[in-house]
């Protein structure tokens, strides 16, 4: 139970935000430009996969099984693929440039002053560009405040995670702005 009334019965973040919408809609845009937009080049698998990750270090179980759904929606593997992933980021399945991305975004999960100038070298050293090293640092500290705020609030989720791996499509067909949060 919710340590607050959300006077409805949705699932972890859908709760608190269809109890406030007005806080929901600059959060939702915010998803939307983050994990979807076509002006990127990380997929928007890769996207999802930084949110899954921090979601998984913040052991956060809503969110790290939404997002972990959609990363493997869009990067074609299942989820336990993703879990293999989330609990060793050297996978093989990862390039170079992805593990050194995941790295930066769980120093940016422990505080923004974890991290180094190092990962930063490393980063571009394997490809990563400006714009790839920004969106991580922000997709890690947004997905910070998503996950407290879903926890903060003690909200529901479901245990089963097919549950989520069924919502995927639609979810990734949806987007974040243009959804029923009653659904």
């Amino acid at each position: 139970m919710a340590h607050i009334d959300l006077k409805n019965d949705l699932p972890g973040i859908r709760g608190p935000m269809a109890f406030s919408p007005k806080t929901a809609k600059p959060l939702n845009e915010l998803a939307e430009v983050l994990l979807r937009d076509d002006d990127n080049s990380l997929t928007r698998g890769e996207r999802e996969l930084i949110g899954t990750y921090v979601s998984y270090l913040n052991d956060c179980f809503f969110c790290q099984n939404v997002h972990g759904a959609l990363a493997g929606h869009y990067l074609n593997c299942d989820i336990q693929e993703i879990d293999g992933i989330k609990n060793n980021i050297n996978s093989e399945k990862l390039s170079p440039k992805m593990k050194s991305l995941l790295a930066i975004a769980a120093s940016v999960q422990k505080s923004g002053k974890a991290v180094t100038p190092e990962q930063i070298t490393h980063a571009r050293s394997l490809g990563a560009t400006d714009k790839e090293i920004h969106d991580t640092v922000l997709i890690a500290a947004a997905f910070c405040m998503y996950n407290r705020y879903v926890d903060g609030l003690a909200t529901w989720a479901p245990e089963d995670r097919q549950f989520y791996v069924n919502r995927a499509p639609s979810r990734a067909e949806e987007g974040y702005i243009d959804f029923d949060l009653y659904k």
